[in-house]
């Protein structure tokens, strides 16, 4: 049986050319592509994949948010985050999202299809560079024991985080409402509880501490 792939990635071409490249193969299909995390949650929700490749820096539900909420939601799919960020914030927070595998966009599609193959046989999946990141960042956890008391993960909570990306990426109060099918006055609430708990009183820094934690970025 086919392995059904989900195609997550904000750059239309990225999606058509990996969909063109995935379903040469012959133990591979994509079923459906997102072009961001609310509309790849959505999509698994619908079709139950096997596996998402999930882009971690897209608009409205960065890839680490969309992670959390398809393991929470869709438990039988798994994620192998495709990035072009080699930056442990973004490879810690898909992997304690319930990413199955990390790669870095610049990987040849024989490692991608390996990658599928092995995270789908129920296994992880690190490339050579994402894997050194990674076990640098764990020793250094074990010798600087405990949560980072400032880490956005440690601080917010997932709804102040969903948030928190949409006003850094520009979104109005009454769009950010309208996108999460919830009041003006809530968001004003959780906006004011994101200023008061990092001690920001201004978007433009609300906006370079999303980016900072890889929450979006710039180019996202």
């Amino acid at each position: 049986m086919a392995i059904r792939v989900i195609l997550a990635d904000d750059h239309q071409v990225i999606r058509e050319g990996l969909r063109n490249l995935i379903n040469d193969e012959t133990d591979m299909q994509v079923l459906a592509e997102a072009k961001d995390g609310r509309e790849a949650v959505a999509l698994c929700q619908e079709h139950r994949p096997d596996l998402v490749v999930m882009d971690v820096a897209m608009p409205d539900l960065n890839g680490i948010e969309a992670c959390r909420q398809i393991m929470a939601e869709v438990p039988g799919t798994r994620v192998l985050a495709l990035s072009m960020h080699a930056d442990k914030q973004y490879a810690a927070g898909m992997l304690s999202a319930g990413a199955s595998g990390y790669l870095l966009k610049d990987c040849a599609f024989n490692e991608l299809a390996e990658a599928i193959r092995v995270i789908a046989g129920g296994r992880t999946y690190l490339s050579d560079e994402m894997a050194g990141v990674v076990v640098k960042d764990y020793v250094q956890r074990l010798t600087e024991p405990g949560d980072d008391p400032d880490s956005v993960f440690s601080v917010l909570t997932n709804r102040e985080r969903e948030v928190l990306q949409l006003v850094a990426e520009g979104h109005t109060t009454k769009q950010i409402a309208s996108m999460l099918h919830v009041s003006v006055k809530t968001i004003e609430s959780h906006r004011q509880n994101l200023m008061d708990k990092l001690e920001i009183r201004s978007v433009a820094e609300l906006t370079k501490y999303a980016i900072r934690e890889g929450l979006t970025s710039l180019d996202a």
